[in-house]
Protein backbone atom coordinates (compact mmCIF):
# COMPACT_ATOMS: atom_id res chain seq x y z
CA UNK A 1 0.00 0.00 0.00
CA UNK A 2 1.14 3.55 -0.76
CA UNK A 3 0.66 5.00 2.76
CA UNK A 4 1.70 1.92 4.71
CA UNK A 5 4.65 2.37 7.05
CA UNK A 6 7.80 0.59 5.94
CA UNK A 7 9.11 0.32 9.50
CA UNK A 8 6.38 -1.45 11.43
CA UNK A 9 6.53 -0.21 15.03
CA UNK A 10 6.17 -2.66 17.91
CA UNK A 11 3.19 -2.25 20.24
CA UNK A 12 5.29 -1.00 23.18
CA UNK A 13 6.71 1.80 21.00
CA UNK A 14 3.23 2.87 19.84
CA UNK A 15 2.05 3.05 23.47
CA UNK A 16 5.19 4.92 24.55
CA UNK A 17 4.82 7.48 21.73
CA UNK A 18 1.17 8.02 22.67
CA UNK A 19 2.27 9.23 26.10
CA UNK A 20 5.50 10.87 24.89
CA UNK A 21 5.64 11.59 21.13
CA UNK A 22 8.91 11.75 19.22
CA UNK A 23 10.61 15.06 19.89
CA UNK A 24 8.59 15.53 23.10
CA UNK A 25 5.37 17.39 23.80
CA UNK A 26 7.04 20.79 23.26
CA UNK A 27 7.78 19.98 19.64
CA UNK A 28 4.28 18.54 19.17
CA UNK A 29 2.78 21.73 20.65
CA UNK A 30 4.78 23.96 18.29
CA UNK A 31 3.75 21.81 15.33
CA UNK A 32 0.06 22.14 16.22
CA UNK A 33 0.46 25.91 16.78
CA UNK A 34 2.20 26.29 13.41
CA UNK A 35 -0.52 24.35 11.59
CA UNK A 36 -3.25 26.30 13.40
CA UNK A 37 -1.88 29.69 12.37
CA UNK A 38 -1.49 28.70 8.72
CA UNK A 39 -5.10 27.57 8.24
CA UNK A 40 -6.66 29.36 5.23
CA UNK A 41 -9.68 30.87 6.97
CA UNK A 42 -10.78 33.96 8.88
CA UNK A 43 -9.41 34.42 12.43
CA UNK A 44 -12.93 34.30 13.89
CA UNK A 45 -13.83 31.05 12.13
CA UNK A 46 -10.55 29.41 13.15
CA UNK A 47 -11.05 30.62 16.73
CA UNK A 48 -14.56 29.13 16.80
CA UNK A 49 -13.05 25.82 15.76
CA UNK A 50 -10.47 26.14 18.54
CA UNK A 51 -13.27 26.85 21.02
CA UNK A 52 -15.07 23.68 19.89
CA UNK A 53 -11.98 21.50 20.27
CA UNK A 54 -11.02 22.87 23.69
CA UNK A 55 -14.59 22.61 25.02
CA UNK A 56 -14.97 19.00 23.88
CA UNK A 57 -11.79 18.00 25.73
CA UNK A 58 -13.66 18.63 29.00
CA UNK A 59 -16.33 16.04 28.15
CA UNK A 60 -16.11 12.37 29.16
CA UNK A 61 -16.66 11.12 25.59
CA UNK A 62 -13.18 9.66 25.19
CA UNK A 63 -12.56 8.14 21.79
CA UNK A 64 -15.18 10.47 20.29
CA UNK A 65 -13.55 13.85 20.90
CA UNK A 66 -12.66 14.27 17.21
CA UNK A 67 -16.23 13.62 16.07
CA UNK A 68 -17.73 15.79 18.82
CA UNK A 69 -15.31 18.63 18.04
CA UNK A 70 -16.18 18.58 14.32
CA UNK A 71 -19.91 18.44 15.12
CA UNK A 72 -19.67 21.42 17.50
CA UNK A 73 -17.52 23.32 14.99
CA UNK A 74 -20.19 22.67 12.36
CA UNK A 75 -22.89 24.05 14.68
CA UNK A 76 -20.77 27.12 15.50
CA UNK A 77 -19.66 27.53 11.86
CA UNK A 78 -16.07 27.12 12.90
CA UNK A 79 -13.08 25.67 11.10
CA UNK A 80 -13.17 21.85 11.22
CA UNK A 81 -9.41 21.32 11.10
CA UNK A 82 -8.90 23.90 13.86
CA UNK A 83 -11.35 21.99 16.05
CA UNK A 84 -9.43 18.75 15.47
CA UNK A 85 -6.08 20.38 16.22
CA UNK A 86 -7.46 22.03 19.36
CA UNK A 87 -8.32 18.64 20.88
CA UNK A 88 -4.53 18.37 21.34
CA UNK A 89 -5.21 20.22 24.61
CA UNK A 90 -6.44 16.86 25.86
CA UNK A 91 -3.46 14.53 26.07
CA UNK A 92 -2.00 12.04 28.57
CA UNK A 93 -0.39 14.94 30.46
CA UNK A 94 -3.64 16.89 30.93
CA UNK A 95 -6.42 14.30 31.05
CA UNK A 96 -5.99 13.60 34.77
CA UNK A 97 -6.25 17.24 35.97
CA UNK A 98 -9.03 17.95 33.44
CA UNK A 99 -10.96 14.90 34.64
CA UNK A 100 -10.54 15.73 38.33
CA UNK A 101 -11.59 19.35 37.82
CA UNK A 102 -14.65 18.31 35.81
CA UNK A 103 -15.72 15.60 38.24
CA UNK A 104 -15.28 17.80 41.31
CA UNK A 105 -17.19 20.62 39.61
CA UNK A 106 -19.91 18.13 38.75
CA UNK A 107 -20.22 16.98 42.36
CA UNK A 108 -20.48 20.63 43.41
CA UNK A 109 -23.17 21.45 40.83
CA UNK A 110 -25.14 18.30 41.66
CA UNK A 111 -24.83 19.13 45.36
CA UNK A 112 -23.24 15.79 46.15
CA UNK A 113 -20.64 15.44 48.90
CA UNK A 114 -17.32 14.33 47.47
CA UNK A 115 -16.31 12.28 50.51
CA UNK A 116 -14.44 9.17 49.48
CA UNK A 117 -15.27 9.86 45.81
CA UNK A 118 -12.73 12.69 45.80
CA UNK A 119 -9.96 10.14 46.32
CA UNK A 120 -8.04 9.44 43.10
CA UNK A 121 -7.45 5.86 44.24
CA UNK A 122 -11.19 5.29 44.54
CA UNK A 123 -11.76 6.80 41.08
CA UNK A 124 -9.22 4.33 39.68
CA UNK A 125 -11.04 1.49 41.46
CA UNK A 126 -14.37 2.53 39.94
CA UNK A 127 -12.79 2.65 36.46
CA UNK A 128 -11.32 -0.83 37.02
CA UNK A 129 -14.62 -2.36 38.13
CA UNK A 130 -16.47 -0.74 35.20
CA UNK A 131 -13.92 -2.07 32.72
CA UNK A 132 -14.16 -5.53 34.30
CA UNK A 133 -17.95 -5.46 34.04
CA UNK A 134 -17.75 -4.43 30.41
CA UNK A 135 -15.37 -7.28 29.63
CA UNK A 136 -17.40 -9.86 31.57
CA UNK A 137 -20.68 -8.73 29.98
CA UNK A 138 -19.22 -9.09 26.49
CA UNK A 139 -18.19 -12.63 27.40
CA UNK A 140 -21.67 -13.23 28.86
CA UNK A 141 -23.16 -12.63 25.42
CA UNK A 142 -21.57 -15.89 24.24
CA UNK A 143 -21.82 -17.94 27.45
CA UNK A 144 -24.35 -18.86 30.13
CA UNK A 145 -22.89 -16.39 32.62
CA UNK A 146 -25.33 -13.72 33.84
CA UNK A 147 -24.46 -10.11 33.00
CA UNK A 148 -23.68 -7.82 35.92
CA UNK A 149 -24.01 -4.08 35.38
CA UNK A 150 -23.39 -2.94 38.96
CA UNK A 151 -19.84 -1.71 38.31
CA UNK A 152 -20.92 0.21 35.20
CA UNK A 153 -23.88 1.69 37.08
CA UNK A 154 -21.57 2.97 39.82
CA UNK A 155 -19.23 4.32 37.15
CA UNK A 156 -22.08 6.22 35.48
CA UNK A 157 -23.43 7.61 38.74
CA UNK A 158 -20.12 8.47 40.40
CA UNK A 159 -17.89 9.35 37.44
CA UNK A 160 -19.50 9.75 34.02
CA UNK A 161 -22.57 11.83 34.89
CA UNK A 162 -20.76 14.25 37.26
CA UNK A 163 -17.95 14.50 34.68
CA UNK A 164 -20.43 15.32 31.90
CA UNK A 165 -22.22 17.99 33.97
CA UNK A 166 -19.09 19.37 35.63
CA UNK A 167 -17.11 19.68 32.40
CA UNK A 168 -19.50 22.29 30.99
CA UNK A 169 -18.30 25.27 33.08
CA UNK A 170 -14.51 24.70 32.88
CA UNK A 171 -14.95 23.73 29.21
CA UNK A 172 -16.79 26.98 28.46
CA UNK A 173 -14.26 29.08 30.37
CA UNK A 174 -11.26 27.40 28.73
CA UNK A 175 -12.89 27.53 25.29
CA UNK A 176 -13.73 31.24 25.60
CA UNK A 177 -10.22 32.06 26.80
CA UNK A 178 -8.79 30.12 23.84
CA UNK A 179 -11.17 31.95 21.47
CA UNK A 180 -10.38 35.49 22.63
CA UNK A 181 -6.64 34.79 22.79
CA UNK A 182 -6.60 33.13 19.37
CA UNK A 183 -8.41 35.83 17.34
CA UNK A 184 -5.83 38.65 17.71
CA UNK A 185 -2.88 36.25 17.47
CA UNK A 186 -4.16 34.63 14.26
CA UNK A 187 -5.10 38.03 12.80
CA UNK A 188 -1.63 39.43 13.52
CA UNK A 189 0.05 36.34 12.09
CA UNK A 190 -2.03 36.42 8.93
CA UNK A 191 -1.33 40.16 8.45
CA UNK A 192 2.40 39.59 8.91
CA UNK A 193 2.30 36.67 6.51
CA UNK A 194 0.44 38.72 3.88
CA UNK A 195 3.02 41.48 4.27
CA UNK A 196 5.88 39.03 3.84
CA UNK A 197 4.17 37.53 0.78
CA UNK A 198 3.71 41.00 -0.76
CA UNK A 199 7.38 41.79 -0.23
CA UNK A 200 8.37 38.49 -1.80
CA UNK A 201 6.13 39.11 -4.83
CA UNK A 202 7.48 42.66 -5.15
CA UNK A 203 11.04 41.33 -5.09
CA UNK A 204 10.17 38.76 -7.78
CA UNK A 205 8.57 41.46 -9.96
CA UNK A 206 11.56 43.77 -9.47
CA UNK A 207 13.92 40.97 -10.45
CA UNK A 208 11.84 40.15 -13.54
CA UNK A 209 11.70 43.85 -14.54
CA UNK A 210 15.47 44.13 -14.11
CA UNK A 211 15.97 41.08 -16.30
CA UNK A 212 13.68 42.58 -19.00
CA UNK A 213 15.54 45.89 -18.94
CA UNK A 214 18.88 44.11 -19.18
CA UNK A 215 17.61 42.07 -22.10
CA UNK A 216 16.26 45.20 -23.82
CA UNK A 217 19.58 47.00 -23.35
CA UNK A 218 21.49 44.09 -24.86
CA UNK A 219 19.06 44.07 -27.78
CA UNK A 220 19.48 47.81 -28.43
CA UNK A 221 23.29 47.56 -28.29
CA UNK A 222 23.34 44.75 -30.80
Amino acid sequence: MVFKRRDRRPLWQMVAEFFWPRGGWTRAFHYVKHRMRRLPDTPEKIARGIFAGVFVVFTPFYGMHFFAAVLLAFILRGNFLASLLATFVGNPLTYVPIGLISIQTGYFLLDRPLGRHGDEENFARIFFHAARDLKDNVIALFTDVDADWSGLAIFYHDIFYPYMIGGIIPGLISGLVAYYVSVPLIRAYQARRRGALKKKLAAIRAKADAAKRAKAERGSQS
